[in-house]
């Protein structure tokens, strides 16, 4: 699949046609996200945009506009419907500018067309670009189709501050947390207080294994501090007020998963924040990915 490097305040992206997938991103010579080789595969949805719906719809099967539908299980372990229908697929290049040191962007495309499973058209626009605030990605979802349509997003950057993630330090600013089931299907919303859970002051994450959703996000913002430097990435909580945080723990895979949301699991069954787009709406969402470092404030 074709790459596309973009650069600009100090920042390079590069952006590839599989999933519409932020490959790597580099500051000053350093990872802020864990990459992938050219080609792929891509591990564990890295970098990939989840669409149209994010995380899990549990057993893959729901209940819209009076009919149930089954969505191909490709977690199968767990039995499944993850992240969407577009994070592996191919999209097409419509837009690249890349200009040194400039204020660079590249936008690609992807139609969803109907299944059986999810039987609507959506067009899909992704651009990245990268100025000295960092690489902003907005998401843009039409239904061109003839039918309302469930919808949700969000991505999967795994954010890169050193080899080992339980020397990170976290601040999530988010009040409740989704508890789980051993099969991951979301049981019961709960306050973050008095859980291993509760990042709101920023601490390192230790042997806490995190592999949940959060709401009552207080400020768009998880910031990660490591042995090789800060990250943090931000969104419009109005947007998506839900961010599910990964550590990975067990996997072999470097790096934070943080995926702002606008939906929580399964919320093609429970109805929670879930999107319906009426034939022509459209929906969009932005998120930016940038170095930071601690200050006296925080």
């Amino acid at each position: 699949m074709p790459d596309y490097t973009i650069s600009g305040g100090g920042y390079q992206a590069t952006i590839s046609e599989r999933g519409g997938a932020l490959r790597a991103l580099r500051h000053a010579g350093r990872d802020l996200v864990t990459s992938w080789p050219e080609g792929g595969p891509v591990p564990y949805y890295s970098g990939t945009i989840l669409a149209p719906w994010p995380n899990r719809v549990v057993g893959g099967t729901y209940v819209f506009d009076g009919q149930r539908r089954h969505l191909p299980v490709n977690e199968p372990d767990r039995g499944h419907a993850l992240h969407g229908l577009v994070a592996g697929l191919d999209w097409k290049c419509a837009e690249l500018l890349s200009v040194e040191d400039h204020h660079g962007h590249v936008r690609l495309t992807h139609v969803v067309e109907p299944t059986e499973g999810y039987p609507h058209r959506i067009a899909l626009e992704v651009r990245h670009s990268v100025s000295e605030e960092g690489l902003s990605t907005t998401l843009t979802a039409q239904n061109v189709g003839e039918t309302a349509a469930p919808y949700g997003c969000g991505p999967h950057p795994w954010l890169l501050a050193g080899e080992d993630v339980t020397a990170y330090e976290l601040g999530l600013p988010a009040g409740r947390v989704l508890l789980t089931d051993d099969l991951l299907a979301p049981t019961d919303l709960v306050e973050v207080a008095g859980t291993p859970y509760d990042f709101r002051t920023p601490r390192v994450i230790g042997d806490t294994a995190v592999d949940h959703a959060f709401a009552g996000v207080t400020e768009g913002r998880v910031r990660v501090l490591g042995p090789e430097g800060g990250v943090e990435l931000t969104w419009d909580p109005a947007v998506m007020p839900w961010v599910q945080i990964c550590t990975g723990t067990g996997l072999g895979h470097r790096g934070l998963a943080v995926e702002p949301m606008t939906c929580p699991p399964d919320a093609f069954n429970s109805g929670t924040d879930l999107i319906v787009l009426q034939p022509g709406d459209k929906h969009e969402a932005t998120w930016t990915i940038a170095v930071t470092t601690p200050t006296r404030e925080d």
